[in-house]
């Protein structure tokens, strides 16, 4: 265990498949293998419970979280562990007919530090014929989330949500020093801009980034990025995973956070202003914020 000033992070990588048993089965085997490395948080991706866009398949599999098996063996693991366990995301019924993508942030005695749900809903169409409606099976989160470590604050976001820097600046302006982002992000935007979002999200806010990542072909046929980040909060990338199942480590310095923002306190800076829309004239102003 590390001492209180800095701690060891670790990102699983998963790749799920289509039922819970066998994805909880590959998680714990890797938790478990983190934390004898010596990691106090660890986190797992998004949807680590399993990669199913079958409606009929994803309800058949569904469960509440009071009754989430899955969710109940991960609190029984962070305490036989004694390690913060963060769970990116499960896949769980809110209603009968639809679902929510919830994070859960696990203590060392197994309960439930905060819980997340995904408030941007991945709705979208590639080039390639690639074409997601997360929307048509999940309720969006309405409301941000931050918690407490015993290394400082950690704001919790999942996958597509990095695409909305305002929710980012938003944690951090509440005293995030570490933001989440695991995911299950396509080959195809992955390439394009995984490692940009992520670095610019940790640049702008003076915050680490911990991002564990789905990777490779899954049993449902579709194809996930990989690559594991952990990004200090000048941006610069501290460990990487590859395609694989696996872990990655890192040490974290939560000094680090104010030395950065002491050097840009942009934080501080945001400023309220206006935008002129020359269709109507310059007296039609609308009022945005330049902070959150």
């Amino acid at each position: 265990m590390s001492d209180d000033q800095t701690f060891t992070a670790a990102m699983v990588q998963l790749r799920s498949g289509l039922k819970p048993e066998p994805n909880l089965e590959q998680a714990s085997r890797l938790i478990r293998d983190a934390a004898a490395a010596g990691a106090d948080y660890v986190l797992t991706p998004e949807v680590s419970n399993m990669m199913q866009e079958n409606r009929k398949g994803l309800f058949e599999q569904l469960a509440d979280e009071a009754d989430d098996l899955s969710l109940k063996a991960y609190r029984a693991l962070a305490r036989e562990l004694k390690i913060h366990l963060h769970i990116g995301s499960l896949a769980l019924r809110a209603t009968p007919d639809r679902a929510v993508n919830r994070s859960f942030l696990i203590d060392p005695e197994g309960q439930i530090l905060a819980s997340y749900d995904k408030i941007h809903m991945f709705d979208i169409d590639l080039d390639n014929g690639e074409s997601y409606r997360e929307s048509a099976n999940y309720q969006p989160g309405e409301t941000a989330v931050i918690s407490d470590l015993p290394w400082g604050r950690i704001g919790l976001t999942i996958c597509y949500d990095m695409r909305f820097p305002a929710l980012y600046r938003a944690l951090a302006e509440a005293g995030a020093s570490f933001l989440t982002a695991p995911a299950a992000f396509t080959k195809t935007t992955g390439e394009a801009h995984w490692h940009i979002l992520l670095r610019a999200r940790a640049i702008e806010t003076g915050c680490f980034v911990f991002a564990a990542a789905q990777g490779g072909m899954h049993e449902n046929k579709r194809e996930t990025f990989g690559h594991s980040l952990i990004i200090d909060p000048w941006g610069v990338v501290l460990a990487e995973a590859g395609i694989e199942p696996g872990f990655i480590l890192a040490k974290i310095d939560p000094a680090q956070v104010a030395k950065v923002r002491g050097k840009i306190p942009s934080l501080q800076h945001g400023r309220r202003f206006g935008i002129a829309d020359p269709k109507n004239g310059p007296e039609h102003l609308h009022l945005v914020r330049g902070t959150v």
